[in-house]
């Protein structure tokens, strides 16, 4: 039996950006319904290493979307549990060569343009700030506002702020339609076993979200883009920041389906050091990649040659939102009216989470935004689908 449970916004995803979407909307004075098939984190979120950088977005609307983040990061720090581990670990950001110093130096100085702290560090002053990084690196750039998060942990806590807000939460409820009234706008959603009421709903769906735009009959070209994490054992704390490749700000702009790796390690406060980073679009493969492994290993030990000592505990996959132009889609879709957008951040949407919340709360109630939302908008993908799969309420 379908229950009707009137709602001012229904948000399908209870990962870190949906939480953030309901932290804020319920905070404001909105009654919310959080809705997703798995449980909370179950996705994207889960398979994260709670990356908050401003390091590597080149300037522009996305880097904007980010320094609102890391001040919104900084409040919620003050107000949710420690148990997030919310830590201003800074990015280290190290070039082998002289021409990748030379291309990180460009970049860092278009950043500090844009209000990024980047300061220029020599080959001395690395070895200072990481005394196990390996010797003779040219150069790098330190990141005093990078920071991180558990981002399970993250999403849990807004999402139980939210519940003190009067917040619901549905999980282990897939979405099956979306509701439609008078000339296709937006009215609700049902699941299998109910269905919510509410003149906005908030696409949070992540690496599905593109699925949940067709039930409301428009088109968002979400693509899964596949990226390893390996763990190691737990150690002492011989890693004191983010460290990366230079090449890891091109790849991660990159949009190449083809296997792209670039070294980046980090130590946490439980002890393992977490290492990534890959990228390659292979679907939802869900296979161990060995050679992927293999790679990043030999990437992390050329960066801290003590890791080549060190075991690997386990390593795990998730699967990135990717949108072609590399920024997400954040707010009202003017071709279903009613419908609200909060995905495609690729891998940088536990750091963007808090901003889109920000973005899409005052959307929904018309406010003033924080920043100019017109680069992200979800118009920019075309008209609507020719035959949406949409439901009318009953």
């Amino acid at each position: 039996m379908f229950t009707r449970q009137p709602l001012d916004v229904i948000i399908v995803g209870a990962g870190i950006v949906g939480s953030a979407c309901a932290y804020y909307a319920a905070r404001s004075g909105l009654s919310v319904a959080v809705v997703d098939r798995g449980p909370v984190a179950g996705g994207t979120t889960g398979a994260g290493e709670g990356n908050l950088l401003v390091s590597d977005k080149v300037p522009g609307a996305e880097l904007d979307l980010a320094l609102l983040s890391a001040t919104l990061w900084r409040e919620l720090a003050d107000s949710l549990p420690p148990e997030i581990e919310y830590e201003t670990k800074g990015g280290l950001v190290v070039a082998a060569g002289e021409e990748s110093l030379a291309q990180l130096t460009a970049t860092a100085r278009g950043q500090r343009g844009a209000g990024v702290d980047a300061r220029p560090v020599t080959a001395r002053e690395m070895a200072e700030l990481e005394p196990h990084l390996a010797s003779g690196m040219a150069g790098g750039f330190h990141y005093p506002q990078d920071a991180q998060v558990q981002p399970a942990l993250a999403a849990a806590h807004l999402l139980e702020a939210a519940r003190a807000e009067g917040a619901r939460l549905y999980t282990g409820e897939e979405v099956t339609a979306v509701l439609t009234g008078p000339g296709g706008a937006v009215r609700g959603v049902r699941t299998g076993g109910r269905e919510l009421h509410a003149p906005a709903v908030v696409n949070a769906a992540g690496t599905w979200g593109g699925e949940l735009a067709a039930l409301a009959g428009v088109r968002l070209p979400v693509l899964p883009r596949r990226g390893f994490v390996l763990v190691t054992e737990p150690l002492p704390r011989l890693i004191r920041h983010k460290v990366y490749a230079a090449e890891y700000v091109s790849d991660v702009s990159s949009g190449s389906a083809a296997l792209q790796t670039s070294a980046v390690v980090e130590g946490t406060p439980s002890g393992p050091v977490l290492i990534g980073a890959s990228r390659e679009r292979v679907g939802f493969d869900r296979s161990l990649s060995v050679p992927v492994i293999s790679r990043l290993a030999a990437q992390a030990a050329a960066l801290f040659p003590f890791l080549a000592d060190v075991r690997v505990l386990r390593a795990y996959h998730g699967f990135r939102p990717y949108l072609p132009d590399h920024l997400p889609a954040i707010g009202q879709d003017s071709r279903a009216p009613g419908l609200y957008h909060a995905c495609g951040h690729e891998g940088a949407g536990i750091g963007l989470a808090p901003a889109t919340g920000k973005l899409v709360v005052a959307a929904i109630r018309g406010e003033e935004p924080a920043l100019d939302p017109s680069p992200f908008s979800p118009d920019r993908f075309g008209a609507p689908e020719s035959s949406p799969s949409r439901s009318e309420p009953s």
